[in-house]
């Protein structure tokens, strides 16, 4: 009851109401992309089929951006992210349907990773000017549960939209693997389109930032990129518990990303029929529908517990209940065994992150938040290229062992017990003006 008469509550205000609707249809779209994306890169049964073809993938989609994407931060601070929204997502739509063409006209590969890569850039864009406009439309003592709600119904709608294709191999076994990711192109685009003009609905100004600069100022402000991105860099350090939060984010995505890849090779090699993508497909739809279990439970329960722990304790709580769920797998890789480590993993890497979001956003500065959270999404994909980089060397070919879900265990019990220890009040410090 808590979770409903929370959102009720938040339900009333219309910006976030808006900006809800938004989130969700744009990451609905995000999941039913990747379903296409994945079918091409991941399940293919002519490639992907190491853990050193996935770490390949998983860098090219998302390495480019880590390094492209500091520089997008002050501009999240210096335009209206209602426009960034708005324009970012029908260039998706634009994309997808060029991604469905090249599909369709059996273009190559590398152009396929091209396009993609721009879709899946855009996206970690969006999503930080989503994050940082939440503190726009709510009050400040609604934060925790507007960081408990929007981002994991974005979370869920993605889960959703991957589970689509799942759903279609199940009901049509006999579609072949370019229209399945055609279906889910063509479902991505509908959402995209439809998020981009629900954006319409809100004002300009109703994300923030609250001082922007107009076109001709720009031009000057842009040499000064660097600068301004060292400075958000350095107020997260000063400011202390933004930039640990930032920290053990990444460290928790890190592991959580060892064994999404370890999820992926065990669905494919282990659980599936040999050769078989659609079969590898419907256990790898049942992994994140169980994940998405998790990341719903958190929604509800990181809020309930709000007012009896703190974020501090709740991260370290989420981090060792991780611990917990990596423990089942490392015991067995049989399915109940993934399907269980799945729900608890997810819950606690969700719980966390939504503490995390809200350290970050409460301890920093308004004219940092576009910065902070676009080093957020450098953090991000920088875990979780590590983390398949770590597993193309450590993981065995069909994904699993022992010794490393093990290591993965004591890895999150380490992170607990570090972070246990990090400070829980932000060092007060004078913010200048940008």
């Amino acid at each position: 009851m808590t979770f409903l008469a929370d959102l009720s509550h938040l339900w009333r205000s219309r910006g976030f109401r808006l900006l809800t609707w938004v989130r969700v249809l744009s990451q609905g779209g995000d999941g039913a992309f990747q379903v296409g994306i994945a079918t091409a890169f991941f399940f293919d049964p002519t490639s992907a089929s190491t853990p050193r073809d996935i770490a390949a993938g998983f860098a090219v989609l998302l390495a480019p951006f880590t390094l492209v994407g500091p520089f997008v931060g002050p501009m999240i601070d210096r335009w209206h992210r209602q426009r960034i929204v708005l324009v970012g997502n029908l260039a998706r739509l634009t994309l997808v349907v060029a991604i469905g063409g090249s599909i369709a006209l059996n273009a190559p590969k590398p152009f396929l990773y091209f396009l993609a890569l721009l879709t899946l850039s855009i996206n970690r864009f969006l999503l930080a000017a989503l994050t940082a406009g939440i503190p726009q439309v709510v009050d400040d003592e609604d934060l925790l549960t507007a960081n408990a709600i929007m981002p994991t119904m974005g979370t869920i709608a993605a889960a959703i939209g991957a589970a689509i294709g799942g759903v279609v191999t199940i009901l049509v076994p006999g579609v072949s693997d370019n229209r399945l990711a055609l279906l889910a192109l063509g479902g991505a685009a509908v959402a995209f389109g439809t998020s981009s003009w629900t954006a319409t609905a809100l004002g300009r100004r109703a994300l923030g930032p609250v001082a922007t600069i107009d076109g001709k100022e720009f031009a000057a402000e842009a040499i000064h990129l660097l600068r301004e991105l060292r400075a958000g860099y350095n107020h997260l350090r000063e400011r202390v518990t933004p930039f640990q939060a930032l920290g053990v984010m990444a460290a928790g995505r890190m592991l959580y990303g060892m064994m999404f890849v370890a999820a992926i090779l065990i669905s494919r090699h282990i659980l599936s029929t040999p050769g078989s993508a659609g079969s590898a497909i419907k256990h790898f739809t049942l992994v994140l529908g169980f994940a998405a279990i998790g990341f719903g439970l958190a929604a509800i329960l990181t809020p309930t517990f709000a007012h009896r722990v703190d974020r501090h304790q709740w991260i370290v709580a989420c981090l060792l209940l991780g611990a917990v769920g990596q423990t089942i797998l490392a015991i067995s890789s049989s399915s109940w065994a993934l399907l269980s480590a799945a729900v608890i993993v997810s819950f606690a890497v969700q719980g966390g992150k939504i503490a995390v979001d809200t350290i970050v956003q409460r301890d920093t500065d308004d004219a940092f938040r576009g910065r902070a959270f676009a080093l957020y999404d450098v953090a991000y994909n920088t875990a979780f290229i590590s983390a398949a980089v770590v597993g193309a060397v450590v993981l065995p070919a069909n994904g699993y062992s022992h010794a490393v879900m093990g290591a993965l265990v004591i890895a999150y019990v380490g992170a607990a017990f570090v972070y246990a220890r990090a400070p829980r009040t932000a060092r007060v410090i004078e913010v200048k003006p940008a």
